[in-house]
Protein backbone atom coordinates (compact mmCIF):
# COMPACT_ATOMS: atom_id res chain seq x y z
CA UNK A 1 0.00 0.00 0.00
CA UNK A 2 2.82 2.41 0.83
CA UNK A 3 4.54 1.64 -2.49
CA UNK A 4 1.30 2.43 -4.35
CA UNK A 5 0.96 5.78 -2.60
CA UNK A 6 4.60 6.56 -3.32
CA UNK A 7 4.11 5.86 -7.04
CA UNK A 8 1.05 8.04 -7.18
CA UNK A 9 2.92 10.84 -5.43
CA UNK A 10 5.57 10.79 -8.17
CA UNK A 11 2.94 11.26 -10.85
CA UNK A 12 1.26 13.93 -8.75
CA UNK A 13 4.53 15.85 -8.38
CA UNK A 14 4.98 15.96 -12.15
CA UNK A 15 1.39 16.98 -12.83
CA UNK A 16 1.53 19.63 -10.10
CA UNK A 17 4.39 21.17 -12.04
CA UNK A 18 2.11 21.42 -15.07
CA UNK A 19 0.16 24.67 -15.03
CA UNK A 20 -2.21 26.23 -17.54
CA UNK A 21 -2.86 29.93 -17.33
CA UNK A 22 -5.90 31.27 -19.13
CA UNK A 23 -4.77 33.94 -21.61
CA UNK A 24 -8.28 34.86 -22.72
CA UNK A 25 -11.78 33.42 -22.82
CA UNK A 26 -14.84 34.22 -24.86
CA UNK A 27 -18.53 33.41 -24.62
CA UNK A 28 -19.58 32.98 -28.23
CA UNK A 29 -23.24 33.22 -29.30
CA UNK A 30 -23.76 32.34 -32.97
CA UNK A 31 -26.79 31.56 -35.10
CA UNK A 32 -26.52 29.12 -38.02
CA UNK A 33 -25.16 29.14 -40.61
CA UNK A 34 -21.73 30.01 -39.17
CA UNK A 35 -18.15 28.78 -39.37
CA UNK A 36 -15.05 30.15 -37.64
CA UNK A 37 -11.40 29.33 -38.36
CA UNK A 38 -8.88 29.41 -35.50
CA UNK A 39 -5.30 29.97 -36.77
CA UNK A 40 -2.42 28.01 -35.33
CA UNK A 41 -0.86 29.53 -32.21
CA UNK A 42 1.54 28.59 -29.43
CA UNK A 43 -1.12 28.72 -26.72
CA UNK A 44 -3.51 25.80 -26.32
CA UNK A 45 -7.13 26.16 -27.42
CA UNK A 46 -10.17 25.07 -25.40
CA UNK A 47 -13.81 24.81 -26.51
CA UNK A 48 -16.92 23.94 -24.51
CA UNK A 49 -20.37 23.59 -26.10
CA UNK A 50 -22.97 25.13 -23.81
CA UNK A 51 -26.03 24.69 -26.01
CA UNK A 52 -26.87 23.95 -29.63
CA UNK A 53 -23.88 22.22 -31.16
CA UNK A 54 -20.88 22.48 -33.43
CA UNK A 55 -18.70 20.55 -35.87
CA UNK A 56 -14.92 20.45 -35.43
CA UNK A 57 -12.26 19.76 -38.05
CA UNK A 58 -8.45 19.87 -37.90
CA UNK A 59 -5.85 19.15 -40.61
CA UNK A 60 -5.32 15.70 -39.11
CA UNK A 61 -8.95 14.79 -38.32
CA UNK A 62 -12.22 14.72 -40.25
CA UNK A 63 -15.35 16.58 -39.13
CA UNK A 64 -16.48 15.56 -35.64
CA UNK A 65 -19.80 16.51 -34.05
CA UNK A 66 -19.71 18.30 -30.69
CA UNK A 67 -22.93 18.21 -28.69
CA UNK A 68 -24.04 20.26 -25.66
CA UNK A 69 -21.78 19.45 -22.72
CA UNK A 70 -18.84 18.42 -24.92
CA UNK A 71 -15.38 19.92 -24.45
CA UNK A 72 -12.17 19.64 -26.45
CA UNK A 73 -8.59 20.71 -25.75
CA UNK A 74 -6.08 21.35 -28.53
CA UNK A 75 -2.86 21.34 -26.49
CA UNK A 76 -0.60 22.68 -29.24
CA UNK A 77 -3.06 25.26 -30.56
CA UNK A 78 -3.14 23.73 -34.04
CA UNK A 79 -5.30 25.19 -36.82
CA UNK A 80 -8.96 24.12 -36.70
CA UNK A 81 -12.46 25.10 -37.71
CA UNK A 82 -15.70 25.17 -35.74
CA UNK A 83 -18.91 25.32 -37.74
CA UNK A 84 -22.65 24.87 -37.54
CA UNK A 85 -22.33 22.52 -40.54
CA UNK A 86 -19.32 21.11 -42.43
CA UNK A 87 -20.19 22.89 -45.71
CA UNK A 88 -20.23 26.48 -44.35
CA UNK A 89 -17.30 28.71 -45.48
CA UNK A 90 -15.25 29.85 -42.48
CA UNK A 91 -14.19 33.33 -41.42
CA UNK A 92 -11.18 34.06 -39.20
CA UNK A 93 -11.94 34.32 -35.47
CA UNK A 94 -10.06 37.63 -35.28
CA UNK A 95 -12.47 39.20 -37.79
CA UNK A 96 -15.39 38.91 -35.38
CA UNK A 97 -16.34 41.80 -33.14
CA UNK A 98 -15.85 41.27 -29.42
CA UNK A 99 -16.96 43.12 -26.32
CA UNK A 100 -14.66 43.03 -23.28
CA UNK A 101 -16.20 41.84 -20.03
CA UNK A 102 -12.95 41.99 -18.02
CA UNK A 103 -9.22 41.92 -18.67
CA UNK A 104 -9.22 38.50 -20.33
CA UNK A 105 -12.88 37.65 -20.89
CA UNK A 106 -14.97 38.82 -23.83
CA UNK A 107 -18.31 38.28 -25.54
CA UNK A 108 -18.54 37.37 -29.21
CA UNK A 109 -21.85 37.61 -31.02
CA UNK A 110 -22.23 36.73 -34.69
CA UNK A 111 -25.27 35.72 -36.68
CA UNK A 112 -25.27 34.40 -40.22
CA UNK A 113 -21.54 34.80 -40.72
CA UNK A 114 -21.61 32.04 -43.31
CA UNK A 115 -23.33 32.38 -46.72
CA UNK A 116 -25.75 35.26 -47.08
CA UNK A 117 -29.30 34.32 -46.10
CA UNK A 118 -32.12 35.97 -48.12
CA UNK A 119 -34.30 38.37 -46.18
CA UNK A 120 -37.15 36.61 -44.44
CA UNK A 121 -35.51 33.15 -44.53
CA UNK A 122 -33.50 33.45 -41.31
CA UNK A 123 -35.47 31.97 -38.44
CA UNK A 124 -34.75 34.08 -35.36
CA UNK A 125 -36.78 31.60 -33.31
CA UNK A 126 -34.05 28.98 -33.77
CA UNK A 127 -31.91 28.94 -30.60
CA UNK A 128 -28.32 30.07 -31.17
CA UNK A 129 -25.26 27.92 -30.63
CA UNK A 130 -23.53 28.99 -27.41
CA UNK A 131 -19.90 28.08 -26.87
CA UNK A 132 -17.23 29.02 -24.37
CA UNK A 133 -13.80 29.22 -26.01
CA UNK A 134 -10.42 30.00 -24.56
CA UNK A 135 -6.69 30.21 -25.08
CA UNK A 136 -4.48 28.72 -22.38
CA UNK A 137 -0.72 28.93 -21.97
CA UNK A 138 1.27 26.01 -20.57
CA UNK A 139 4.16 26.66 -18.24
CA UNK A 140 6.03 24.03 -20.28
CA UNK A 141 8.27 24.49 -23.28
CA UNK A 142 6.64 23.49 -26.62
CA UNK A 143 9.33 20.80 -26.98
CA UNK A 144 8.59 19.29 -23.56
CA UNK A 145 8.04 15.52 -23.98
CA UNK A 146 4.61 15.72 -22.35
CA UNK A 147 3.38 18.24 -24.93
CA UNK A 148 4.94 16.54 -27.94
CA UNK A 149 3.27 13.21 -27.03
CA UNK A 150 -0.22 14.67 -26.73
CA UNK A 151 -2.64 14.19 -29.63
CA UNK A 152 -3.73 17.23 -31.66
CA UNK A 153 -7.22 17.06 -30.12
CA UNK A 154 -8.15 15.73 -26.67
CA UNK A 155 -11.87 15.08 -26.27
CA UNK A 156 -13.23 15.26 -22.73
CA UNK A 157 -15.95 12.73 -23.54
CA UNK A 158 -13.36 10.10 -24.44
CA UNK A 159 -11.81 10.40 -20.98
CA UNK A 160 -14.96 10.97 -18.90
CA UNK A 161 -15.38 7.29 -18.04
CA UNK A 162 -11.81 7.13 -16.76
CA UNK A 163 -11.85 10.17 -14.47
CA UNK A 164 -14.94 11.07 -12.44
CA UNK A 165 -13.69 14.67 -12.20
CA UNK A 166 -14.22 15.27 -15.93
CA UNK A 167 -18.01 14.69 -16.13
CA UNK A 168 -18.54 16.62 -12.88
CA UNK A 169 -16.74 19.66 -14.32
CA UNK A 170 -18.63 19.36 -17.62
CA UNK A 171 -21.93 19.34 -15.73
CA UNK A 172 -20.89 22.39 -13.69
CA UNK A 173 -19.98 24.30 -16.85
CA UNK A 174 -23.23 23.31 -18.53
CA UNK A 175 -25.21 24.62 -15.54
CA UNK A 176 -23.34 27.94 -15.59
CA UNK A 177 -24.12 28.41 -19.28
CA UNK A 178 -27.78 27.47 -18.83
CA UNK A 179 -28.36 29.75 -15.81
CA UNK A 180 -26.45 32.68 -17.36
CA UNK A 181 -26.08 34.34 -13.96
CA UNK A 182 -23.99 37.38 -13.08
CA UNK A 183 -20.30 36.54 -13.17
CA UNK A 184 -20.88 33.32 -15.16
CA UNK A 185 -18.02 34.06 -17.57
CA UNK A 186 -15.51 34.40 -14.76
CA UNK A 187 -16.62 31.15 -13.14
CA UNK A 188 -16.55 29.38 -16.52
CA UNK A 189 -12.97 30.58 -17.05
CA UNK A 190 -11.82 29.06 -13.77
CA UNK A 191 -13.72 25.83 -14.46
CA UNK A 192 -12.11 25.68 -17.90
CA UNK A 193 -8.63 25.92 -16.36
CA UNK A 194 -9.38 23.00 -14.04
CA UNK A 195 -11.11 20.95 -16.75
CA UNK A 196 -8.18 21.34 -19.15
CA UNK A 197 -5.76 20.14 -16.46
CA UNK A 198 -8.12 17.25 -15.62
CA UNK A 199 -8.28 16.19 -19.28
CA UNK A 200 -4.49 16.04 -19.39
CA UNK A 201 -4.30 14.13 -16.11
CA UNK A 202 -6.85 11.58 -17.32
CA UNK A 203 -4.88 11.14 -20.53
CA UNK A 204 -1.60 10.66 -18.66
CA UNK A 205 -3.08 8.19 -16.19
CA UNK A 206 -5.39 6.23 -18.46
CA UNK A 207 -5.53 7.44 -22.00
CA UNK A 208 -1.95 6.97 -23.14
CA UNK A 209 -0.91 3.34 -23.60
CA UNK A 210 2.68 3.93 -24.75
CA UNK A 211 4.99 1.35 -23.18
CA UNK A 212 8.12 3.38 -23.84
CA UNK A 213 9.15 6.99 -23.62
CA UNK A 214 8.22 9.72 -21.18
CA UNK A 215 4.87 8.31 -20.05
CA UNK A 216 6.45 4.92 -19.35
CA UNK A 217 9.12 6.68 -17.30
CA UNK A 218 6.48 8.54 -15.28
CA UNK A 219 4.64 5.30 -14.56
CA UNK A 220 7.81 3.46 -13.55
CA UNK A 221 8.09 3.59 -9.74
CA UNK A 222 11.87 4.06 -9.77
CA UNK A 223 12.54 6.13 -12.89
CA UNK A 224 9.43 8.22 -12.22
CA UNK A 225 11.01 9.41 -8.99
CA UNK A 226 14.08 10.57 -10.93
CA UNK A 227 12.05 12.37 -13.63
CA UNK A 228 9.98 14.13 -10.97
CA UNK A 229 13.11 15.34 -9.20
CA UNK A 230 14.70 16.67 -12.40
CA UNK A 231 11.58 18.65 -13.34
CA UNK A 232 11.06 19.90 -9.79
CA UNK A 233 14.61 21.32 -9.58
CA UNK A 234 15.94 21.94 -13.10
CA UNK A 235 18.51 24.41 -11.78
CA UNK A 236 20.21 21.76 -9.65
CA UNK A 237 23.54 20.37 -10.87
CA UNK A 238 22.30 16.83 -11.42
CA UNK A 239 24.91 14.12 -11.95
CA UNK A 240 24.48 10.46 -12.87
CA UNK A 241 25.61 9.32 -9.38
CA UNK A 242 23.06 11.62 -7.72
CA UNK A 243 20.25 10.35 -9.94
CA UNK A 244 21.33 6.74 -9.47
CA UNK A 245 21.13 7.22 -5.71
CA UNK A 246 17.58 8.55 -6.09
CA UNK A 247 16.64 5.44 -8.04
CA UNK A 248 18.44 3.23 -5.53
CA UNK A 249 20.67 1.42 -8.01
CA UNK A 250 24.22 1.41 -9.34
CA UNK A 251 25.31 4.03 -11.87
CA UNK A 252 25.52 1.55 -14.73
CA UNK A 253 22.14 -0.04 -13.96
CA UNK A 254 20.49 3.34 -13.65
CA UNK A 255 22.00 4.71 -16.87
CA UNK A 256 21.03 1.57 -18.80
CA UNK A 257 17.44 1.56 -17.46
CA UNK A 258 16.96 5.30 -18.04
CA UNK A 259 18.32 5.21 -21.59
CA UNK A 260 16.26 2.12 -22.47
CA UNK A 261 13.04 3.73 -21.23
CA UNK A 262 13.59 7.33 -22.32
CA UNK A 263 15.52 6.75 -25.52
CA UNK A 264 18.30 9.13 -24.44
CA UNK A 265 20.95 9.37 -21.76
CA UNK A 266 20.30 10.95 -18.33
CA UNK A 267 22.79 13.75 -19.05
CA UNK A 268 21.11 14.65 -22.33
CA UNK A 269 17.67 14.68 -20.73
CA UNK A 270 18.84 16.89 -17.85
CA UNK A 271 20.37 19.32 -20.36
CA UNK A 272 17.08 19.50 -22.30
CA UNK A 273 15.02 20.18 -19.17
CA UNK A 274 17.44 22.92 -18.14
CA UNK A 275 17.15 24.63 -21.53
CA UNK A 276 13.35 24.27 -21.58
CA UNK A 277 13.27 26.04 -18.22
CA UNK A 278 15.72 28.67 -19.42
CA UNK A 279 13.60 29.48 -22.47
CA UNK A 280 10.54 29.84 -20.23
CA UNK A 281 12.41 32.20 -17.92
CA UNK A 282 13.78 34.31 -20.77
CA UNK A 283 10.73 34.40 -23.06
CA UNK A 284 7.87 34.49 -20.54
CA UNK A 285 9.39 35.96 -17.37
CA UNK A 286 11.76 38.41 -19.05
CA UNK A 287 14.77 37.04 -17.15
CA UNK A 288 18.18 38.31 -18.31
CA UNK A 289 20.26 35.73 -20.13
CA UNK A 290 23.17 36.14 -17.72
CA UNK A 291 20.87 35.53 -14.75
CA UNK A 292 19.44 32.36 -16.33
CA UNK A 293 22.96 31.11 -17.07
CA UNK A 294 24.09 31.68 -13.49
CA UNK A 295 20.93 30.15 -12.04
CA UNK A 296 21.46 26.97 -14.06
CA UNK A 297 25.07 26.68 -12.93
CA UNK A 298 26.93 27.75 -16.08
CA UNK A 299 30.33 29.42 -15.63
CA UNK A 300 29.76 31.91 -18.42
CA UNK A 301 26.99 33.33 -20.55
CA UNK A 302 28.85 32.11 -23.64
CA UNK A 303 28.87 28.45 -22.57
CA UNK A 304 25.21 28.71 -21.61
CA UNK A 305 24.34 30.23 -25.01
CA UNK A 306 26.12 27.38 -26.81
CA UNK A 307 24.24 24.78 -24.79
CA UNK A 308 20.96 26.63 -25.31
CA UNK A 309 21.41 26.77 -29.09
CA UNK A 310 22.41 23.10 -29.22
CA UNK A 311 19.16 22.04 -27.54
CA UNK A 312 16.64 24.69 -28.66
CA UNK A 313 18.03 25.38 -32.13
CA UNK A 314 18.57 29.13 -31.76
CA UNK A 315 20.41 31.44 -29.34
CA UNK A 316 18.71 32.64 -26.14
CA UNK A 317 18.53 36.18 -27.53
CA UNK A 318 16.01 34.94 -30.11
CA UNK A 319 13.76 33.64 -27.32
CA UNK A 320 13.93 37.03 -25.63
CA UNK A 321 12.80 38.72 -28.86
CA UNK A 322 10.05 36.13 -29.34
CA UNK A 323 8.81 36.77 -25.80
CA UNK A 324 8.66 40.51 -26.39
CA UNK A 325 6.74 40.04 -29.66
CA UNK A 326 4.15 37.79 -27.99
CA UNK A 327 3.83 40.18 -25.06
CA UNK A 328 3.22 43.04 -27.45
CA UNK A 329 0.62 41.02 -29.38
CA UNK A 330 -1.21 40.17 -26.15
CA UNK A 331 -1.20 43.83 -25.09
Amino acid sequence: MNDFLSDRDQLTEILLGLRLDGVEYGRCVMRAPWAVAFPAQRAARFHFVGSGGSWLRTPSTDWKRLNPGDAVLLPRGSFHILASAPDVPAVDIDSLARVAVSDNIYLVGAENIGPAVPSGEADSAVPPDVMFCGALRFNLDPLHPLLTMMPDVMHAGDLATRDVTVPALLEAMEREVALDRIGACGILARLADVLAASIIRAWVECGCSDSTGWIAAVRCPKIGKVIAAIHAQPERDWSVPMLADLMGSSRSSFAEAFTRTMGESPAKYVAKVKMFQARHWIANDGMRIAVAADRLGYDSEASFSRAFKRVIGHPPSASRVDGRVRAGATA
